[in-house]
């Protein structure tokens, strides 16, 4: 991919990017050569496999699963040439290694970043020591920024004392404050999606000090198998597929309306291509982590939606700074839509479709 456009690049929380696709953290980017990989595709970033001081995030990895299922809840075959429709259950974990040779992975993949910026990735087991943590990545591998995940979906299935997840605006804050207060390159913080109020985390998160906030961590499913009767996967597992992407926008649009338009939000948990991208940045988001569809899809998705992005932004003559948050900042509410007391006629089954009698 040799897109060098203008138009793309972009400022995301404190670190210039040259595009706003950034490779999210995963399971293809445990080993430096997928790392490497996400960097030949062009990524504006790539965001390493995450870690943590626990031992039993380490071994969680060895209890994971991954499953494709089409709109008809057909298992696929896992052939990296996945429909449109495609989503992705699975169980997870973290780094399968010890810290310091994630430590020394990370540093070494940090030097060799180029034009794409390395993001290392922690997701605190605790809170008590999330500062330390921070501060030994940082200082250890020189990185340029630095993602703190506390939205990772497995946290209630995970083993206890292995992953924290959190959805209490107060304890964000005063998470991001300590780690703020022991590193000083920019903070981009991932939070779920799994509460009621995602726009009060994401104050929190900026009262506390990040530059960035990442919107938002996959959710929770099960899906009952009708051939054996039993759950797919055997357990509850994370989902995302295609189908979250309004709901991810939805967040990001009403954050936007309660921070203003100068808050660093990056939109996560739907994009499956360029137009996806496109359509995060209208509702608001200034990058966007493809995570799914680069594991399901293979490495090419990356060029291919920087491609797609690129003409989208050509044929419209935009940069992607000109477009972000403007589909957003023209919402309007149900009452000031056009008012017709007949047009849900228009939307009624007709009398050919109904049943006899």
């Amino acid at each position: 991919m040799k897109t060098t456009s203008g138009r793309l690049n972009v400022k995301v929380g404190g670190v210039l990017l040259k595009n706003p696709v950034i490779c999210g953290s995963g399971e293809h980017l445990i080993e430096p050569s997928g790392v490497l990989a996400a960097i030949a595709a062009g990524a504006g970033a790539v965001v390493v496999k995450s870690t943590n001081e626990s031992d039993a995030a380490r071994r969680q990895l060895g209890h994971t699963d991954y499953a494709m299922f089409d709109s008809l809840w057909q298992r696929l075959d896992w052939d990296f040439d996945p429909p449109p429709d495609a989503s992705l259950l699975n169980r997870s974990g973290l780094f399968p290694g010890t810290f310091d040779d994630w430590l020394e992975s990370t540093s070494a993949l940090v030097e060799q970043q180029g034009s794409s910026v390395v993001v290392p990735s922690i997701i605190p087991a605790s809170y008590e020591h999330a500062a330390e943590l921070a501060e030994a990545v940082v200082s250890s591998t020189h990185c340029r920024v630095l993602e703190v995940n506390i939205g990772a979906p497995h946290s209630r299935e995970a083993p206890a004392g292995a992953i924290a997840l959190e959805q209490h605006a107060d304890r964000v804050q005063a998470l991001v404050a300590a780690i703020r207060a022991t590193v000083d390159v920019p903070l981009w913080l991932k939070l779920t999606g799994q509460s009621d109020d995602v726009t009060g985390l994401a104050e929190a998160a900026f009262d506390g000090g990040a530059d960035a906030v990442t919107l938002m961590g996959r959710f929770m499913a099960m899906l009952p198998d009708v051939e054996t009767q039993a759950p797919a996967l055997g357990t509850m597992a994370a989902y995302g597929g295609g189908w979250a992407l309004p709901l991810t926008c939805r967040w990001l649009a009403l954050t936007r309306a309660r921070l203003g338009p100068k808050r660093h939000l990056m939109g996560t948990n739907g994009a499956r291509s360029g137009l996806d991208v496109a359509r995060f940045l209208l509702a608001g988001a200034t990058a966007v982590q493809m995570n799914s569809a680069i594991f399901t899809g293979g490495f090419s998705v990356i060029s291919e939606a920087i491609t797609e992005l690129d003409g989208y932004l050509r044929d419209h003559g935009d940069t992607v700074t000109e477009i972000v948050g403007r589909a957003a900042d023209r919402l309007t509410a149900y009452t000031d839509q056009p008012f017709d007391e007949q047009h849900w006629q228009s939307f009624v089954v007709p009398e050919s479709r109904r049943l006899p009698g």
